[in-house]
């Protein structure tokens, strides 16, 4: 399986995870589910397909939708990794601030994608 999205890199996603996370969970036969979860959560949260509409975005929608992906992807993996602590995290404290600084900028996409002036906006 090859990591495909319309919506976000793996490089996105990579980067978002850190270097920290463990390498056994964090592979494509996870990365996708979790890349697809995020843009249909967005989808369902902003009543509009943006994966099926994706040419129709602007640069700056397809980059705000990315990072919010990016940061599901790389939140999941940190938490996938979370049993290695000892190996990867020094203790429980450094993944949970990673995946709560994540979750931060998330709620702030999800702020405005459930916004429907800002979906008028954007198609």
């Amino acid at each position: 399986m090859v990591f495909a999205h319309v919506l976000v890199t793996l490089a996105e996603c990579t980067a978002m995870a850190g270097k920290l996370v463990d390498g056994a969970g964090y592979v494509e036969t996870n990365q996708q589910p979790w890349a697809n979860q995020a843009s249909a959560y967005l989808c369902t949260i902003g009543k509009y397909d943006f994966v099926t509409n994706v040419a129709t975005l602007t640069a700056q929608t397809k980059a705000i939708l990315a990072e919010y992906i990016a940061r599901y992807v790389g939140a999941s993996a940190i938490a996938y990794s979370m049993a290695t602590v000892g190996a990867t995290f020094a203790t429980l404290i450094e993944p949970e601030d990673m995946i709560q600084f994540h979750v931060y900028r998330m709620e702030k996409i999800e702020e405005l994608i459930k916004n429907q002036d800002y979906v008028k906006f954007i198609i």
